[in-house]
């Protein structure tokens, strides 16, 4: 098993998320690889993980969800994998004491390379499907809470993801309500809902 840090738009490496390339074994039969063992994975993390909650999504071509997280005391820890298709998957920092706040990084994630990312507590995620029927799926480290969940806009200028260019233009991607109306990082700063 291979493990990269992730840089943010910066060059700098971020603190906290890694890349993880499995060990897949492949025959004529297929393809196996463990997509989580606590033990080898706890030492992947340097402490120790305890996931309560999986969740998948299956997204049509041009759909973007997030930028999601949890507020404290119920931050979540996620462990993601493309299952199917492909996505652009992104995160930003909002942890205010690290040294790369408010940066963002991302990672192509698909099935073909059967890659997942850690993305640890404090950070915002989200993914933009590349291809039609593409599911996603992933580990959390806390049980979903509704009035605790918050949103960052992806399209925030202060943050300034750049996308993959589309076959979509920016009107055309699909949101969900929520997704479309999300907070600027200005907004989290002055309502506390940073890390």
């Amino acid at each position: 098993m291979n493990i990269k840090k992730l840089k943010n738009n910066y060059g700098e490496y971020l603190d906290g998320p890694l890349i993880i390339y499995p060990n897949v074994y492949e025959d004529e039969r297929g393809y196996f690889y463990e997509s989580w063992n606590k033990i080898n994975y706890d030492n992947i993390f340097e402490r120790e993980v305890e996931f309560v909650q999986d969740n998948q999504s299956c997204s049509n071509y041009g759909v973007f969800r997030g930028l999601h997280f949890q507020l404290n005391p119920f931050p979540q820890g996620k462990l993601v994998r493309v299952i199917s298709g492909k996505v652009f998957d992104v995160i930003v920092d909002l942890r205010s004491k690290s040294k790369t706040y408010k940066s963002w990084s991302s990672v192509y994630l698909e099935k073909k390379s059967n890659i997942q990312l850690w993305i640890p507590e404090g950070f915002a995620h989200g993914f933009l499907t590349l291809k039609e029927q593409t599911i996603l799926s992933y580990k959390t480290t806390s049980y979903w809470k509704k009035d605790l969940e918050r949103s960052l806009n992806p399209f925030d200028q202060e943050i300034g993801i750049i996308f993959p260019k589309l076959t979509l233009t920016d009107s055309e991607i699909v949101m969900s309500f929520k997704d479309k109306n999300s907070s600027s990082i200005r907004d989290l700063e002055v309502n506390g809902e940073v890390f």
